[in-house]
């Protein structure tokens, strides 16, 4: 069995408080994007997990998609499988690579062992992996709150524009990214923005995460600022970094961007 795990973007990121557990809410939409990993998942007679691709630090029993293996194996008997994982979203990057892996995962193993479990029971599972792996089970836009893990379908296409992705290798921790922010309910309503026109987004909805990333890495905004250049209605980081992407109504070319970025371009889903 072989899945693509996809990225998701932020369609504006609010920080709105720091809460008692040490997490901080927030508010932020997710969009899925069609810039994939490659995930295959078999039955074997005993349990092995194996990547290739972009490297990840660490340890590899700690990938989110042996946990989520050891999560549905705590509560079902599942027969040992063989794990392979194509890495090319790059991480720390703010689009969700890794809780997409570890969501997807749940889903073909749910698919493989016919465990059926419902849409809501997945969601679950995937909320013990990480905040932004409940997302990916449906991977449907979202109006998200709390720490990410509450989410509300919302009425949105991006059809018919293009999307561009560019990730410079920059790494920020997540850690880093909350440490340097503080906490402040939003001037606007999200919820209300995110239905304007697309043309009216720029001035109006934000990642509270920009104003750190950006000063300690100018190369981020100047990608931001090339990507409105070079014709993107809305350029925005995504996440906590370090990708930053583009909206158009034409592709715009990755070769724009210096050869050892990580770049996709394609058209929105």
């Amino acid at each position: 069995m072989v899945r693509f795990p996809n990225i998701k973007i932020n369609l504006g990121l609010y920080i709105t408080e720091k809460r008692q557990d040490g997490f901080h809410n927030l508010e932020s939409v997710f969009y899925p994007v069609n810039f994939c990993d490659g995930l295959e998942i078999i039955k074997a007679n005993q349990f092995s997990f194996e990547m290739e691709g972009l490297k990840i630090e660490g340890n590899p029993a700690d990938n989110l998609c042996v946990k989520a293996y050891n999560i549905l194996k705590a509560d079902f008997d599942l027969a040992p499988v063989k794990m392979f994982l194509l890495k090319k979203i790059p991480t720390g990057s703010g689009l969700g690579g890794g809780s997409a892996n570890g969501a997807f995962a749940l889903k073909m193993l749910n698919e493989l062992f016919e465990l059926n479990l419902s849409q809501t029971q997945l969601e679950n599972y995937a909320a013990k992996l990480g905040s932004d792996c409940p997302f990916f089970i449906a991977n449907t836009p979202v109006f998200v709150e709390g720490r990410g893990e509450i989410l509300s379908p919302i009425s949105l296409s991006l059809k018919g524009h293009y999307i561009t992705v560019v990730c410079s290798g920059i790494h920020i921790s997540t850690k880093e990214s909350f440490a340097n922010i503080t906490p402040a309910k939003p001037s606007i309503n999200l919820k209300e923005e995110i239905q304007k026109p697309i043309e009216q987004w720029q001035q109006n909805i934000t990642n509270d995460f920009e104003k750190y990333a950006f000063a300690q890495y100018p190369a981020l905004q100047s990608i931001k600022q090339k990507l409105m250049d070079v014709g993107c209605i809305y350029a925005a980081m995504s996440g906590s970094g370090s990708a930053v992407y583009g909206i158009s109504k034409e592709g715009i070319s990755v070769n724009d961007f210096p050869k050892e970025y990580v770049g996709w371009g394609g058209e929105c889903l």
